[in-house]
């Protein structure tokens, strides 16, 4: 979850070199202050120096950005010779909306939200990727044609979403009992600029598994009224699963607790909490791997389904707002299967490219191996994440919600009619598609 994108609607940069983001915002910063500045120049010598550079925007920090660099980056460094000006940010929508209406976005850009892309595509800033990458080695799913006809982003990763996570102690029968018991859900939606987000992944995914994915993409796409029924209940189901409203205890631990933290409530004595409704990516928080972390279908313990009727699906994806050769070097390299494969290989999220197959090969792949294949079965259903999905104003608004809804049960109709009206906004761009079909 992340802001609007800022800035009019302007013509897609061109190949004409111009000055980094990094560079801009600095000499704005130290116009006034001599020994910053002078440093200022010494970096800006270096970035519009002899080095070719490309300027990359991803949301990865902290271990994700060792990672990154480690996996990613710096064996493309290595072969081409191309400096890479990475940031890494969790306001990365709020950096990069600043920067276009500056006039001074990356090059390469990496974003959850097909939702966000494609309004940025509409605005042209974003440039087609067709004779650089080969959508079919991802599939329509994850990398689409949008409505002009062009593709504009692919995923350099992947997640599944319809899964819940406990210790690899928990039986069955316990998993079924810490269902009934809102303290037994880990729930944290502390996330910075982009809060809220993990009770619109719990909203979307009983919607799909309750309703199914013509249902799901439905209201993904606007067609389906936030006051109808299903949705509705989708909120209700949430409510009556985690105590929304209730244990003012309960609830402040979710309000205030971050969702990267909240993991930490399984290896406690005793346990603070024993499941958890998150993606594939939460399985590298060192909790889960202290706690032997195993992983269950979403739908029998939200809605008492035997099986998931469709699997909610998320990705960071890879766009391209200005054209050099070091940026088309560079979109061409994150779509390769050596660094598909090389970042897949650090566990942070799974390849969907269809040349890097998932194999045994380390010792979680018991876990891993069945989350990859669930992941790229074509026999299965599966469906982007509505909230990225959705425009970006929507989208936030959506995650705000979960937060007031968690606080205040009583608040859903004056919530559900706000989102509707929202939704009805002229001029908001929503994808047509989110989920891919299961082959009759």
């Amino acid at each position: 979850m992340s802001a609007h994108p800022g800035g009019p609607a302007t013509a897609a940069p061109g190949t004409r070199r111009r000055p980094s983001r990094r560079l801009v915002r600095t000499v704005t910063v130290v116009a006034s202050c001599l020994a910053l500045l002078t440093a200022a120049v010494v970096v800006g010598a270096r970035v519009l120096g002899q080095e070719p550079t490309v300027t990359l925007l991803a949301n990865w920090t902290r271990e994700d950005e060792t990672n990154f660099r480690k996996a990613v980056i710096e064996p493309f460094e290595r072969k081409y010779h191309i400096h890479v000006d990475y940031q890494g940010s969790n306001a990365e929508s709020q950096v990069l909306g600043a920067d276009v209406e500056a006039g001074t976005p990356p090059d390469v850009v990496v974003l959850t939200g097909p939702g966000e892309l494609a309004e940025y595509a509409r605005q042209k800033h974003l440039l087609p990727l067709e004779d650089l990458v080969d959508p079919q080695d991802f599939g329509p799913s994850w990398a689409m044609r949008l409505t002009d006809g062009h593709v504009y982003w692919f995923p350099l990763k992947a997640d599944l979403k319809s899964i819940v996570w406990y210790p690899g102690d928990v039986g069955a029968q316990q998993r079924g009992q810490a269902a009934h018991e809102p303290a037994q859900w880990c729930v944290g939606m502390g996330s910075g600029a982009t809060s809220g987000w993990p009770g619109t992944d719990w909203i979307e995914d009983i919607l799909l598994q309750r309703y199914g994915p013509e249902v799901y993409e439905q209201w993904a796409r606007g067609d389906l009224s936030w006051r109808s029924k299903q949705v509705r209940d989708a909120w209700t189901t949430w409510r009556d699963l985690v105590g929304a409203g209730g244990d003012p205890d309960l609830v402040r631990r979710a309000l205030k607790t971050p969702f990267g933290a909240v993991s930490r409530l399984v290896t406690t004595e005793p346990r603070g909490c024993t499941l958890e409704h998150q993606a594939s990516f939460i399985r590298g928080q060192q909790a889960w791997r202290q706690a032997h972390g195993r992983w269950s279908p979403s739908a029998p313990l939200l809605v008492k389904t035997a099986a998931n009727r469709a699997w909610e699906v998320s990705g960071d994806l890879v766009a391209l707002l200005h054209t050099t050769p070091e940026a088309r070097k560079l979109i061409r390299y994150l779509a390769s299967t050596d660094a598909q494969r090389a970042w897949g290989a650090e566990k942070s999220g799974f390849s969907v490219h269809t040349d890097v197959r998932p194999g045994p090969g380390d010792p979680d792949s018991d876990w891993r191996l069945p989350l990859a294949r669930t992941l790229r079965d074509p026999g299965e259903t599966h469906c982007y994440d509505a909230s990225d999905a959705m425009p970006p104003a929507v989208r936030d608004a959506f995650a705000e919600a979960t937060i007031e809804f968690l606080a205040h049960r009583d608040h859903l109709e004056a919530l559900l009619r706000s989102l509707e009206t929202l939704s009805n906004t002229r001029g908001l761009t929503w994808l047509r598609s989110v989920c891919d079909r299961t082959p009759d």
